[in-house]
């Protein structure tokens, strides 16, 4: 389904090609971005909490991101609140490519925290690009909290966020090292070689964790 040229609404347009094929609903959202309009911010919002398709969604946040920040963010924020995993997912990735730090005080402990492992790393990465100066230790001992968590993405995730953060870490990973959980030991020296050489990988970092973990009397589980 084509979008209908005829019509000069552009909330209607948009609209309507919605119900057409993933193609037709990627060039409404370049076509939103091109010609940034603010009646279409919410139609954006709303549509990037259900668009099913990866590379839609990304051209939907970059729509967003052609609007004045002043217009999108509020309605982003409110996103965060909403009961479907999609919408907070999107809502923070979106945020965290406007990069505005407005949005900070709505990254709570319950995002990053969430239940739902791709809103909790979304969360994770937002919040290390917006954190305010002098805010990276609290921040970082929420996110130590989730050491060890996971699978390999999702701890991938945490140790970049961490990573991110910088220095600050360093002793909340130190004391990670000595948990009882096998898995929170590997996943804090692993992140810990991230920091010390970010080029030498998170699959040789946690090879390397592994094989300190078990010469401390650890077991990987």
């Amino acid at each position: 389904m084509a979008m209908p040229e005829h019509d000069n609404d552009p909330v209607r347009a948009f609209q309507a090609a919605q119900d057409g094929d993933p193609s037709t609903r990627l060039r409404a959202a370049l076509a939103a971005g091109t010609n940034p309009d603010p009646r279409l911010i919410t139609e954006l919002v709303r549509r990037s909490a259900t668009e099913p398709e990866f590379y839609v969604r990304d051209m939907l946040t970059w729509a967003l991101t052609r609007h004045p920040a002043s217009m999108t963010v509020p309605g982003l924020i409110a996103e965060l609140r909403s009961e479907r995993a999609q919408a907070r997912s999107q809502a923070l990735h979106t945020l965290s490519k406007i990069g505005d730090r407005r949005a900070w005080p709505a990254i709570t402990r319950a995002l990053l925290t969430d239940a739902d492992e791709e809103v909790a790393r979304t969360a994770w990465r937002t919040a290390a690009a917006l954190v305010p100066e002098g805010e990276e230790a609290e921040l970082a001992e929420v996110l130590a909290t989730r050491l060890g968590r996971g699978e390999r993405e999702t701890r991938l995730s945490l140790s970049r966020a961490l990573v991110a953060l910088g220095t600050v870490v360093i002793p909340l990973l130190r004391a990670a090292t000595t948990d009882p959980d096998p898995r929170v030991r590997g996943h804090a020296i692993a992140t810990q070689r991230l920091l010390e050489d970010p080029d030498a990988g998170f699959e040789f970092a946690i090879e390397e964790a592994k094989r300190v973990v078990a010469l401390g009397g650890g077991k990987e589980e």
